[in-house]
């Protein structure tokens, strides 16, 4: 029985390995998944309280909301922040707020392997008129 002792300790350091490289790419990849799902979020709260504001203040607040979560790279891309009012035009007929997140975002797991996560996201909330 002597022999046996020890022999669990190879097992052990490779599931304490395999257990830290998986911490380590949840630490790259979930950030980015929670600011996409934040921004989405923090974009459908200014579509809904687009009515009476200007297309380029919603625009400016939704960049905004990607500048305070650190979504630097998704403001240098073109177009990838983009607004549109449509309809309203009376009669009863409800407009609507169009915000469309369009962006590739890189995650780089420390040189060994890089991935694309591509948002495309269409969120169309109406606006809401003569409430009060």
């Amino acid at each position: 029985m002597k022999r046996q002792r020890g022999e669990g300790k190879v097992g052990c350091i490779l599931t304490l390995l395999i257990f830290g490289a998986l911490v380590a790419a949840g630490l790259k990849i979930v950030p980015v998944y929670y600011n996409n799902s934040e921004l989405a979020d923090g974009c459908k709260f200014i579509a809904s309280s687009a009515s009476r504001i200007p297309l380029e203040l919603v625009e400016k607040q939704a960049r905004d909301k990607a500048r305070e979560l650190g979504m630097v790279d998704v403001l240098a891309q073109k177009n990838s922040i983009t607004v549109s009012k449509t309809g309203g035009g009376g009669a009863g007929e409800p407009g609507v707020c169009t915000i469309r997140l369009r962006y590739k975002q890189t995650i780089d797991l420390y040189g060994v392997y890089k991935f694309d996560v591509v948002t495309d996201k269409t969120i169309a909330e109406p606006i809401l008129e003569n409430i009060g």
